[in-house]
């Protein structure tokens, strides 16, 4: 695959970079630890219901405003990084999330609920695109589809972290929100000290101001080519947004997993071993990845809407491993086919871009099947869910193996 001219002229002409092999680590670190903290309350969930008092309208209502307010953030300050440096951006954004960390810590009302996933959201939707981009920056010896791969990688990494250190602390520990969240306010606060030694990779240039405006913008040469890979991405980054929002009682009250390392657990295998799966594809060709991701996901969901009509927790986790490979390699496909096409001035605009149809797909459809749970019930809304993943992954399936690469 080549790569355009703007990106080979910026790596001839731009002096040399120090530490970019730290920079670079540094910025997938912190995109995983970033997901963890997105994973981690999803086990707290079924708890927090039963101590605050509220059903599961409500908690899709919490996970709405961590979407609605990481989109927002994606669409004004999504391209911000381009203009003001990575740098800036990165260590006010992990400032924000340690803020977010803080409320869960002490979360005893829905309102505070809230208030902490509205400022986890905006805080991710502005990491997101700043530190793809600086991972793209920082590719050690300038190979992009390594850092297209780790930019994969690390968002199912740290899901699966996240979600299943907090369900072995709420079955292990005393103050499970003390000891999940407490740690990851001080990793944040670290983070975010770490960076003011990163490499700065994009220096200032004009037009701040003008990028806090909602626009969506990706190069022309990828276009289409985006496009077509965007019903890979909403089937995979859809069936995230069911297991994170109601993947613990889906767990619990139709399969019978009252341990929330149970609970915890589901959200692991899809997050895990789609990064697990995604790793190994990262040699082949991204339509390869693509083509085995997409049947991967159609298979694993019909398999598991079986699992549930068996009422066989062993089985759906099976169901939920094999959803997962297409949930990792789909998605990392896909972006490693666009990765190394992007100019370097508009990475992060980009990446917003990106990000944005997935996190649309994360947020929405979980939102709807968490209003339509008391008109329907939670089995019935998970076979319609389960129906549309499938048609989806089959969609995207039959214009990749359409598609020469």
């Amino acid at each position: 695959m080549t790569t355009t001219s703007p990106i080979a002229t910026t790596a001839s002409t731009a002096p040399p970079i120090r530490r970019p092999r730290f920079g670079f680590a540094l910025a997938i670190v912190t995109q995983i630890a970033m997901m963890m903290g997105a994973s981690a309350p999803s086990p707290f969930y079924p708890v927090l219901a039963a101590e605050i008092g509220f059903d599961a309208i409500v908690i899709s209502a919490v996970f709405a405003v961590y979407a609605i307010a990481l989109l927002l953030a994606l669409l004004t300050a999504g391209s911000l990084s381009d203009h003001v440096g990575r740098r800036p951006v990165a260590i006010g954004g992990l400032l924000l999330l340690a803020a977010s960390m803080l409320l869960f810590w002490h979360a005893e009302t829905v309102a505070t609920l809230m208030l902490a996933r509205i400022l986890q959201g905006a805080a991710s939707g502005v990491l997101i695109a700043a530190l793809s981009a600086a991972a793209l920056d920082l590719a050690p010896g300038g190979r992009s589809r390594v850092a297209a791969l780790w930019n994969a990688l690390s968002p199912g990494i740290g899901l699966a972290l996240g979600a299943l250190i907090s369900g072995i602390a709420l079955d292990v520990t005393g103050e499970p929100l003390l000891d999940v969240f407490a740690p990851l306010t001080v990793v944040y606060v670290v983070l975010a000290a770490l960076f003011f030694l990163a490499p700065e990779t994009a220096p200032l240039r004009p037009g701040a101001l003008a990028s806090l405006s909602f626009r969506l913008s990706v190069p022309a040469g990828i276009r289409s080519d985006f496009w077509r890979g965007a019903p890979a991405i909403i089937a995979g980054w859809a069936t995230g947004g069911l297991f994170l929002s109601l993947g613990a009682n889906i767990v619990r009250t139709e399969l019978g997993g009252e341990a929330h390392v149970w609970q915890g657990l589901a959200v692991a295998m899809l997050a895990g071993i789609g990064a697990i799966t995604a790793f190994i594809f990262r040699n082949r060709m991204p339509r390869t990845s693509v083509i085995f991701g997409t049947a991967a996901l159609a298979t694993g969901t019909a398999l598991s809407l079986w699992a549930l009509s068996a009422e066989s927790l062993p089985f759906y986790l099976a169901a939920t491993a094999i959803t997962g490979m297409g949930f990792g390699t789909a998605f990392s496909g896909v972006v490693a086919s666009l990765a190394p096409r992007i100019p370097a001035t508009d990475r992060a605009d980009t990446f917003a871009v990106i990000y944005l149809l997935a996190y649309l797909a994360f947020g929405v459809p979980a939102v709807v099947a968490g209003t339509l749970v008391g008109v329907f019930g939670l089995g019935t809304v998970c076979v319609g869910y389960g129906v549309v993943v499938i048609v989806l992954a089959l969609v995207a399936l039959v214009l990749r193996v359409r598609r020469a690469e």
